[in-house]
């Protein structure tokens, strides 16, 4: 699965629970972040993990602190871009493991906290 698809899948999945993608692929001088959705009031950063299958670790371990930090500047960045003022936000992750035709996609949902980039 490319990643592409998975982001196309996890778009979808999250559209049906009520997110409103406002943003794919948000790239700025620190880096890319997958999706950007508003989950009611909040502002939700997602970060979009695929594998094939779940031999090599599972999608979501593979967003480590380092790239945490990374998606923190990233969310700082689009914040002030759009000059939103201080909405609140969090960072949920996606996870996809399988072939495109039958994933199986996980939501974590405020999958990780105190990325103190994220302050303006």
């Amino acid at each position: 699965m490319t990643g592409k698809e998975g982001e196309e899948i996890a778009a979808a999945f999250l559209e049906k629970r009520g997110y409103r993608i406002i943003e794919r692929n948000f790239k700025s001088f620190h880096g890319e972040i997958d999706l950007i959705a508003w989950d009611a009031e909040t502002l939700v950063f997602i970060e979009v993990k695929s594998r094939s299958s779940p031999l090599f670790g599972g999608p979501v371990g593979a967003v480590d602190h380092r790239k945490q930090m990374k998606i923190g500047k990233v969310a700082a960045d689009f914040i002030q871009k759009r000059r939103l003022s201080s909405p609140p936000c969090r960072f949920d992750v996606v996870g996809i493991v399988g072939p495109s035709s039958e994933p199986t996609v996980d939501l974590f949902q405020n999958a990780f906290e105190g990325v103190s980039d994220l302050t303006l």
